[in-house]
């Protein structure tokens, strides 16, 4: 399942949404080289997160024959924040950030800006927690803004689990297109990453994707939302939900 839009309009324009789709892009011009071999080895090694090495817990020998040895990655704490706005490829990146728009402008409407932006961080920090957590010895670099935007959509859950969301639907060779509520969308996606990670906890390195961070990152959101939430700001985005209901079900024809 894909999401292609939410019918929950907002009241204010969503700013620090806006500002985390362009770092992500200036990264993904500048630092990474628009996906070119070796500005994207390079900034994916020394900006990604290393597990093993922030930690200190691969050996010199391990951290010799690491992928990113060659490029010299190193371990520093600041990683854990640099790596959100790194990412491997364009499907990734494309990705990653269609989902920040589609549900990131509402988390931001309950909070305003400056929260949403504290928030946002937050939440990346703890999907990267997790990640360790689950590979602590890992000397794979992790990249990408989905754990971040995971807090995202876990906020989103919460706040609104009844939004329809406009979703892509592909099996097979049939493809359609499903307005489903947030809580089931977002829950499936959820239950997926929890499922693609259990066979990564017997892995030593970890998977290719970072299932783990995705986890911690949604559980971060479903916590945090709440106190980065203004009272004000979620009432205001209701009311504007409730007058817009009854245009969306015209045009859905319900």
């Amino acid at each position: 399942m894909f999401p292609l839009r939410d019918e929950n309009p907002t009241v204010r324009t969503a700013f620090a949404t806006l500002a985390f789709i362009g770092l992500n892009v200036a990264s993904w011009v500048w630092l990474q080289g628009l996906g070119s071999a070796a500005p994207l080895t390079a900034s994916v090694c020394e900006f990604g997160l290393i597990p093993g090495a922030v930690l200190g817990l691969g050996s010199e020998l391990a951290l010799a024959s690491s992928p990113c040895a060659a490029a010299g990655g190193g371990g520093s704490w600041a990683t854990l924040l640099t790596s959100m706005f790194m990412h491997g490829g364009w499907f990734h990146i494309l990705g990653n950030l269609w989902f920040l728009w589609v549900f990131g402008d509402n988390v931001e409407d309950a909070m305003g800006p400056a929260r949403f932006v504290a928030f946002y961080l937050l939440c990346g920090l703890a999907a990267a927690g997790a990640q360790m957590l689950s590979h602590p010895g890992s000397l794979i670099p992790m990249v990408g803004a989905s754990g971040a935007i995971g807090g995202v959509m876990g906020g989103y859950a919460r706040l609104y689990p009844r939004a329809r969301v406009q979703t892509l639907l592909v099996l097979g060779f049939y493809v359609t297109m499903v307005s489903l509520p947030a809580w089931g969308m977002l829950g499936y996606w959820f239950a997926l990453q929890v499922l693609g990670g259990l066979p990564s906890l017997v892995e030593a390195q970890g998977a290719g994707v970072a299932f783990w961070a995705h986890v911690g990152g949604f559980a971060a959101g479903l916590a945090l939302v709440g106190p980065f939430s203004r009272t004000d700001y979620l009432a205001e985005h209701r009311a504007q939900q409730a007058r817009a209901l009854p245009r969306l079900r015209r045009r859905s024809g319900g």
